[in-house]
């Protein structure tokens, strides 16, 4: 039989919105969900990590929502570290303690799934129940047998362009736990993709770019390598947000709540009932299911 990412008896399905910055995605898509007659699903609450600094209270005013705040740079500082991180164990330890804490937070909410709208800290509350997320890169595109286009920041695109790509695509995934290993939380279900964005180099050659690696620290610095590759990448990123998140991230995340997606025995994605790949969302256009 197949198996539903959650189940509700007698009411819409809750999800809470997740955001640590300016929440540009949760403000398109709770646009989305007000201008619906009849929405597929209950947004209870926003929840930040940042409290401070990202609009979570601004958007919570403009939609009369709730607001969840657990401001983790002030979790990590109360426990003797300055730096937010899980390279070491004592780091690791305390954002356990803190997704705990979270957990504390979103137990009244009987939460069925969550929508991560640019949420940073790596939290294992996805393993509590499903999380969506939109991602900055085409992660139907495959090397070497493993999805090519993942990472943090704009790593995604920089891969793009020097895989020699001349586009780029959002993809919407069901976030999985983390345990350490580099990549793993962009391998889960892959629930939909936007249409091909092209790539603009700026005037650059890919040469250029692919310059720019070798001459890059070992450690990325907290505001980046500033140079011409991230420059491109950044540009290209803030288009994709407009013409690829802001498309399919809606879209992806009321059909998930309407229940269309499931999963077969076998683990595969289902939509609809049939085994995909993922499904491409358009502006203007029906959800295209890529068969497998």
């Amino acid at each position: 039989m197949p198996k539903s990412f959650f189940t509700v008896q007698g009411r819409l399905p809750n999800a809470a919105i997740f955001l640590s910055g300016s929440g540009s995605n949760a403000e398109t898509l709770l646009n989305t969900i007000k201008a619906l007659p009849n929405p597929s699903l209950s947004i209870p609450a926003l929840v930040t990590d940042a409290p401070l600094t990202s609009r979570a209270r601004e958007l919570g005013r403009m939609f009369n929502i709730p607001v969840i705040e657990l401001d983790i740079k002030q979790f990590y500082l109360d426990r003797g570290e300055t730096r937010v991180s899980i390279a070491t164990p004592a780091g690791q330890r305390i954002r356990e303690e803190w997704t705990n804490e979270l957990r504390t937070l979103l137990a009244p909410l009987q939460l069925d799934f969550g929508i991560f709208a640019g949420f940073v800290p790596l939290t294992n509350i996805t393993s509590d129940f499903s999380c969506l997320n939109v991602h900055p890169g085409d992660l139907t595109y495959i090397k070497n047998g493993r999805r090519l286009l993942v990472g943090l920041h704009t790593i995604p695109i920089e891969l793009a362009i020097l895989e020699g790509l001349d586009y780029m695509r959002s993809s919407v995934i069901v976030v999985e736990p983390y345990s350490g290993a580099g990549g793993e939380m962009d391998s889960g279900h892959l629930l939909g993709v936007s249409t091909k964005v092209p790539i603009d180099l700026m005037g650059h050659t890919r040469e250029e770019l692919a310059a720019c690696i070798p001459l890059r620290p070992a450690k990325r610095p907290k505001s980046g390598y500033a140079d011409a590759l991230e420059e491109v990448a950044k540009a290209n990123q803030n288009t994709l947000k407009e013409q690829g998140d802001w498309i399919v991230f809606p879209q992806a995340v009321l059909n998930f709540a309407k229940g269309c997606y499931s999963v077969a025995d076998d683990g595969s994605l289902l939509f609809a009932g049939s085994k995909v790949q993922t499904v491409e969302y358009g502006k203007n256009s029906p959800a295209n299911p890529f068969s497998l």
